[in-house]
């Protein structure tokens, strides 16, 4: 935590060109986030949100579907699916990022916000696959049937019943793929161009030291998600105690 902690510290470091040494406590870093280098930390932090966004939709939609296939259906190659859903999982990220970079080159794609995009949906899926799978695999069939005996459609079937019984395995995998994107840096500086996300302009600043702005942005993302982890533990906590009071 001491990490976290010098971070949040300096984030009200009155830091001038370097956040390295103290200078003094100021909130003017937190008021004018988007001051430093014609607003370059915001627009970076803002292509990361953007990138991570997008490729959440898309790993997440993908994920979801291969994940229903795979558990429920019976098809030729199966098992060889599963098992190639499963290596970008163990393959490294330079390796990745490199071979992305060589088959973009190859095919004359120009490196920009869509290779990004492309290359975080890509790496993002297996992770979905997983998570979702689980869930799917719990899921009772008899529950899906009891749906169609009523004269249920597959649609209906899908959106009134599997899908809400799926939904936290797939917000699970969503939050999943949206964190591995925003915080890669090997794939996507291997793949971004000339675009410049959140933790390449980190990169790109520590030779030259970190502004506090970037720190303010790191540490708004911390809170943001700890108030949304205590938030869910805190209403999880209650709802259990309403039913317990029910039953």
């Amino acid at each position: 935590m001491i990490p976290i902690g010098y971070t949040f510290v300096y984030s009200f470091n009155d830091s001038l060109k370097s956040n390295i040494t103290w200078r003094g406590f100021t909130f003017d870093k937190w008021l004018n986030v988007c001051n430093v280098q014609n607003g370059a930390v915001c627009q970076a932090f803002g292509n990361s949100l953007f990138i991570g966004a997008v490729a959440t939709v898309a790993a997440t939609t993908l994920g979801t579907m291969i994940a229903i296939a795979i558990v429920r259906y019976r098809f030729k190659f199966r098992s060889q699916t599963s098992l190639l859903l499963f290596l970008p999982m163990a393959t490294p990220e330079v390796v990745l990022g490199a071979g992305l970079a060589a088959q973009f080159l190859s095919l004359g794609v120009p490196k920009d916000m869509l290779t990004i995009i492309l290359a975080h949906t890509m790496f993002c899926i297996s992770f979905v696959v997983v998570t979702v799978k689980a869930r799917v695999a719990s899921l009772d069939p008899a529950l899906e049937e009891a749906g169609r005996d009523l004269y249920g459609s597959a649609w209906q079937v899908f959106a009134r019943i599997t899908f809400p019984l799926l939904l936290p395995g797939i917000l699970a995998a969503a939050l999943l793929s949206f964190a591995l994107s925003f915080d890669d840096f090997i794939i996507t500086n291997f793949n971004s161009g000339a675009v410049t996300t959140f933790p390449k302009y980190i990169y790109i600043s520590a030779a030259r030291g970190i502004p506090a702005e970037a720190n303010v942005l790191a540490s708004a993302v911390f809170i943001l998600a700890l108030v949304v982890v205590v938030t869910v533990q805190v209403s999880g906590a209650a709802k259990a105690r309403r039913l317990a009071k029910l039953s």
